[in-house]
């Protein structure tokens, strides 16, 4: 490999091999390169066949594309994930603490560690979930923690995702297409599953049932239907789980409850997991105009007829300028200063900050409040001259809408090329599943990866790939 500029998680910043990879590195020392080649090429149209894609959003319609996929896994210790956990764990109680809060009493704001502003003009807050006790207490049945390193034991919260976090379906058929190819790796390596996801997703949401739940909880997946950018994973997690998977125009209020409608009838929905954004949730309620949601169903909602998850009103809890907070609100709400840190971020509607950031555009990454996917953001030392210009308009019309963080020097893994290993920049999305009887964290989680020498976007959206992620026994 190159002389590497970063921590590298094989090879350290000394290119001493770190002992997580020391069995991989053995096996691997000994494979024939055409023999993998021939492997990625397997794994490829694995992915292929089974139809592994994803939709990528123009100026004119959406491009079905295949999501790139690396045969080289991510290794993760098991201590090393023991002090994650126990960080992921602490931050999410943190954020369910915080959105029955500020839906609430709003203590946070009483005692000054939060300016009541923030969350009164925020766009993600929903006045129609003040005083609403969501079933179980629970607002994020499935999170999302964006995590990035930079050193062997420094690692950071680069994002919360709280609404509507996707991606698990990639984590599983990585997992899945790296046993088929490669059976002998497991059996050096002991290596934690995740196969158990989609079991314990059903068993997380049925464990949140409404009240008006009188049997075995009854749970469905909401989606918007095919041409959405996830649609793949709202199909195979409804098939993985044994439940229905449903669209707006399959559901109507009967009875003071959500019903789906089946061959016998209409049928009560107890748990709903929903892949459809607050704003389309309910036109009674909501957009007027939307064709996604289902009239009425915020009503059955408040009243305990339903459980819906993610709660509606949770995208204020990653909304990257309450981000920003996110180390006063877990100290607010555990008593305890944060175990895994945020990256510094400058809020631009601060006008000290905002003239910081002016300043040093060519050095920061700015990114929307509201933004996801890798869209409409700046990566400072990347863009063009031209980039800038027209950015800095942007930050100077509408400063609310953007923070600005510095440009980290995000650790690399190897990715397989076709002379061998090379470094590329990864991220990592462990996910957690929330229920009024525990918190669970699936071992590893989604590893994105730039394909790209030098990049460090990720996201599959901006040209990014996954790889396996493994988290060690030991």
């Amino acid at each position: 490999m190159d002389n590497l500029p970063v921590f590298d998680e094989m090879w350290g910043r000394d290119e001493r091999l770190r002992d997580p990879y020391g069995q991989f590195n053995d096996w691997f020392s000994r494979e024939d390169l055409s023999r993998l080649r021939a492997k990625q090429r397997e794994a490829e149209e694995v992915f292929r066949l089974t139809g592994i894609t994803f939709n990528v959003y123009g100026r004119v319609e959406a491009e079905e594309r295949l999501i790139p996929f690396d045969i080289i896994p991510r290794v993760i210790s098991g201590m090393e994930w023991q002090r994650l956990s126990r960080g992921i764990e602490q931050r999410v109680r943190a954020i369910n603490a915080f959105l029955y809060d500020i839906y609430h009493r709003q203590e946070i704001i009483r005692a000054g560690r939060i300016p009541e502003e923030m969350i009164s003009k925020n766009d993600a807050f929903l006045p129609h979930m003040i005083g609403v006790e969501p079933p179980g207490g629970v607002y994020t049945h499935i999170v999302g923690i964006d995590l990035v390193r930079t050193d062997d034991n420094q690692f950071y919260v680069l994002e919360d995702n709280a609404r509507t976090p996707s991606g698990v379906s990639y984590m599983l058929e990585n997992r899945e297409t790296m046993l088929q190819m490669f059976p002998e790796l497991f059996s050096r390596n002991r290596v934690r599953p995740v196969s158990n996801y989609p079991r314990d997703l059903r068993e997380s949401l049925a464990n949140c049932a409404p009240p008006a739940c009188t049997g075995t909880p009854c749970v469905a997946v909401l989606t918007p239907g095919i041409y959405n950018s996830a649609y793949f994973e709202h199909a195979f997690l409804a098939n993985e789980m044994g439940c229905e998977l449903v669209e707006g125009h399959d559901l109507r209020v009967v009875d003071g409850r959500v019903a789906m409608r089946t061959t016998q009838g209409y049928r009560p929905i107890d748990v709903l997991y929903r892949r459809v954004d607050d704003e389309y949730l309910d036109p009674l309620n909501f957009n007027p105009d939307s064709t996604l949601g289902v009239p009425g169903i915020m009503d059955v909602y408040r009243s305990g007829g339903i459980t819906i998850a993610n709660a509606p009103g949770t995208g204020i809890a990653d909304d990257k300028a309450i981000y920003s907070y996110m180390p006063e609100i877990v100290e607010f709400y555990t008593g305890e200063k944060a175990i895994l840190e945020n990256v510094p971020t400058w809020r631009c509607s601060d006008p000290d900050s905002l003239a910081y950031v002016l300043d040093n555009l060519e050095e920061m990454v700015v990114k929307e409040v509201h933004g996801s996917g890798g869209y409409g953001m700046l990566i400072g030392p990347t863009a063009t001259k031209k980039d800038i210009r027209e950015f800095r308009k942007k930050l100077k019309a509408r400063p609310s809408n953007y923070i600005a963080q510095p440009t980290l020097s995000l650790s690399t893994v190897p990715i397989f090329t076709r002379t061998g290993l090379a470094p590329r920049h990864v991220d990592l999305r462990p996910f957690v599943l929330v229920s009024p009887n525990d918190i669970k964290i699936t071992p590893g989680g989604l590893t994105r990866v730039a394909m790209k020498k030098g990049s460090l976007v990720v996201n599959s959206s901006q040209g990014g790939g996954t790889k396996d992620t493994w988290v060690l026994d030991e």
